[in-house]
């Protein structure tokens, strides 16, 4: 059963997220039916991602594994002279959705798992500060605001939060879970068109952790709090009713870093050790 890595991208727009869920359309339904029909499985192909996504959030970078049979691996390119994984790539994009864009399949490396291998993810976050500016063909990524923000101080608020911590501030609880992570970059840009991005990268997110973030920082731009305020937010360990969770459309998964392929095998044992 080899192990296949999976590269892709998608628009989140017309998703409800990425788990499959019934009588919903999913980014895993959609590409496990696809690997399945690709490869003639008889049933749905297993689909491990590195992080599931939430409904209406986008994703450039995002990568996931499934396991499947030798033989209908090899098979993939049928009568064609091309390897396995430039067939299989070229398969999948034939029959997903126009939403979904398969960058690359290639074998994974020994011990490689898309979720648990993963140091990093890193996410961006759109924020349009002048409505009249919007550009209407990114209305789906990005978010309207309609007062003028300082990414300065946004900067500043943000830089309080690096680090190891526990950030069940940010977190939508799960029973058994941890919210401890580690928070590797979080800042904020002006770009040419206007737009003030966030980029957010740790080593794994709990749910809604990067929008409360996002949340919570945007009220300093604003002039409505002081650059203080989300380390006050994050001492206090829990959900702050101050903090609005962003809609998700203007988030987006734009990369995900492993190590070494030497390495990938432990670090998803690592990482699945429960930190404290």
């Amino acid at each position: 059963m080899p192990r296949l890595r999976i590269d892709l991208a998608y628009d989140g727009t017309a998703f409800s997220g990425w788990a499959a869920q019934p009588g919903l359309r999913t980014v895993e339904a959609e590409l496990s039916a696809a690997v399945s029909r690709i490869l003639r499985l008889s049933e749905p192909a297993r689909i491990v991602v590195a992080g599931r996504t939430d409904a209406g959030v986008h994703a450039r970078g995002q990568v996931a594994h499934t396991d499947v049979p030798d033989e209908a691996y090899a098979a993939v390119p049928g009568r064609a002279a091309r390897p396995p994984e430039e067939a299989a790539t070229i398969r999948l994009n034939a029959v997903l959705p126009d939403d979904i864009v398969v960058r690359r399949v290639t074998p994974a490396p020994p011990g490689f798992d898309a979720r648990f291998s993963a140091i990093w993810r890193r996410y961006r976050y759109r924020i349009c500060d002048e409505p009249r500016a919007l550009d209407p063909l990114r209305r789906h990524d990005t978010v309207v605001v309609k007062e003028r923000l300082d990414p300065d101080a946004m900067i500043a608020a943000a830089r309080n939060l690096l680090g190891l911590n526990d950030f069940a501030a940010f977190c939508r609880r799960r029973e058994g879970a941890t919210t401890i992570r580690t928070l590797l970059d979080y800042t904020w840009t002006r770009e040419p068109d206007g737009i003030v991005a966030a980029t957010v990268r740790a080593d794994a997110f709990c749910h809604s952790m990067v929008r409360a973030l996002v949340g919570a920082v945007l009220p300093v731009g604003l002039g409505r709090a002081e650059v203080g305020f989300p380390a006050e937010v994050l001492r206090g360990g829990i959900r702050d009713p101050r903090v609005k969770v962003m809609p998700a459309h203007g988030l987006s998964l734009e990369e995900v870093g492993y190590p070494a392929d030497a390495l990938v095998a432990a670090r998803a044992q690592e990482a699945r050790s429960r930190r404290a």
